[in-house]
Formats: C-alpha cells, structure tokens, sequence
C-alpha cells in the first residue's frame, strides 16, 4: 500500500536533489501532466451528470405540464372549449396531415409560412448587417439617419403591415416585406452596437500599418462585431416567422397565419395549439441551424468561461 502511494507521489524531496535537472523537470511535467488529466476527466464527469440531470428535468417539467393540462380539461377545471386539451391538439394534428387543411395539404400552408419567413429572414439580416456596420462606422450618418431609424423602429407593426398590403396586395411580397422589417432593426442595433463596441487600438493599428477602409472593415470590424450579428440571429428568425404569421393573419389566401385564423374563427382552440406546434418545430429546427452557424462563424473565437465550465 505504501509503496504504490510513493510511486504515485513521485520521488520524495532528498530524492530529488540527488537527480539532475532535467530528471526533476520531466517528474514535475508527468505530475503536472497527471493532475490535468485528472481535473479533466472530472470536469467530464460533472459535465455527464449534470446534463442528464437537466435533461430527466425537462422531460419530467414536460410531462407535468401537457399531463395536467390533459387532466385538467377531463375534470373540467378548465374548460376545453376554451382551453383545448392535449389529446384533441394531437388528433388535430394527425387529421391535418391525414386529410390537409380547409385550404389544402397541411405541407403547402408550412411551405408558404417558410418562404415568405426566410426571405424576410435574408432581407432583414442583410439591410440590418450592412447599414448597421455602415452607421456604426460613419458617425455623420449615423446622427443624420439615426433619429429617423428610431422612429420609425416606434411604429407599431401591424400599422406598417396594414400600410404594406395597401402597396403590395394580400401576396408574399407585404408579408416578406412586413418579416423584413421586424428582422432589420433587431440586426440593425446589434451590429451597430457591435462596431462601436471594436478596440479603437486594433482599428489604429491597421491604419498605422497601411489598412484601407475597406480592409479594416473586413478584417477588424466585422470579426468583432460578428459576435453581436450572430446572437442577434437567435432573435431575427422567431422575428420572421412572427411577421410572415401576422402577415397572413391580415390578409392570405395560404399559410399557417390563416389556418389559425380559421381555427379562431370556429372557436377551435385544438387548432390554434396544433399550428402553434408546427411554427415551434420550424423555430427549434431553424435555431438548431443558426447555432451551428454560429459555431462554424466564431470557431476562431476563444471558448468563455461558461464554455469551458461546461467542458
């Protein structure tokens, strides 16, 4: 027992002394190496156990939740008629997909949401990023525009999309453009945060070694500012659905906007839960591929401490 716990301890000090030097320096690198390894694998472990615990707990919080809104309804402490019930969301599902919707397949009413939600999506993201880096970079512009942005950022959107189906019709095009509008300005007040928020030291350096504007631009500014555009990403999508739904609320002829319209209209709550859980499938869905994204964009980035705490 003693001997095993002295050649895990390493060599006692008297024995050290009696070594070289590198002999003593390649000890303390196995021990140090040895302890690494350790802290290591017990930080996985932590990160293991942890994990599954949260996991169990959200299954667990699930359960409770859809569980007790199904029993609820069947003992009539809240009434179904108003309230729905679990059960009726997923036979409403399955009849949806079976048969399809009062206006066709259940997949064309996803399909319109989606395109009309993506291309607002594109466009927003798009217009936010590089008038957002544009006035953060230009500060005449930025006080000259800047008020004018905020106003209309003031207007609620239903008036804009209300004005938007005045000029463009009940087509895709107002609802892209109405989900564009919703997508720009959180992208917008990002990346215009995210450039005023650069290192001023790594934007004069590049000046002092010859940078052009455009250069900087590329390879100081949007780096930098990348981490403020990507988490604002997270936000922009639910935005676009949210505009393509309002969008078709106001006025379509397809889309999930209108099949939960139509459920409203005949006090058919089971719907309005069912299309509910499609537009959050697409949302989680669309979140799992921004955080990707993200991940590849900002893979030159140094892990935070909650990276490496979750390690």
């Amino acid at each position: 027992m003693s001997t095993t716990s002295k050649s895990t301890a390493g060599p006692e000090p008297r024995e050290r002394e009696m070594q070289t030097p590198d002999q003593v320096r390649s000890v303390l690198q196995s021990e140090i190496a040895a302890d690494e390894a350790t802290v290591k694998a017990r930080a996985l472990r932590q990160a293991r156990t942890r994990k599954i615990q949260v996991n169990v707990s959200r299954v667990l919080l699930g359960v409770v939740i859809i569980g007790g809104w199904q029993l609820f309804a069947q003992w009539k402490i809240i009434d179904p008629f108003f309230f729905g019930q679990p059960s009726g969301i997923v036979r409403q599902l399955v009849d949806w997909f079976q048969h399809g919707t009062s206006f066709g397949s259940i997949w064309t009413q996803i399909g319109v949401t989606m395109e009309e939600a993506l291309l607002g999506f594109v466009y927003g993201v798009g217009g936010g990023v590089v008038l957002g880096v544009l006035l953060g970079q230009v500060r005449f512009l930025a006080d000259v525009i800047g008020p004018y942005i905020k106003i209309v950022n003031a207007v609620p959107r239903i008036v804009l999309g209300s004005i938007f189906f005045v000029w463009l019709g009940l087509g895709t095009p107002a609802k892209v453009l109405l989900a564009s509008v919703l997508v720009f300005f959180v992208v917008f007040f990002n990346a215009f945060q995210g450039v005023r928020e650069v290192d001023r030291v790594f934007v004069n350096n590049a000046r002092v070694l010859g940078a052009s504007r455009l250069q900087i631009t590329r390879h100081v500014v949007l780096p930098s500012a990348l981490t403020w555009i990507t988490a604002s990403l997270h936000v922009a999508f639910g935005f676009a659905v949210i505009g393509a739904i309002v969008g078709e609320f106001l006025g379509a002829q397809q889309g999930l906007g209108l099949v939960i319209s139509d459920a409203q209209n005949h006090f058919n709550p089971n719907g309005v839960f069912a299309a509910m859980v499609i537009i959050a499938v697409i949302a989680l869905t669309a979140e799992s591929g921004i955080t990707f994204l993200e991940k590849k964009l900002l893979a030159w980035r140094p892990p935070s401490s909650n990276e490496v705490a979750g390690l």
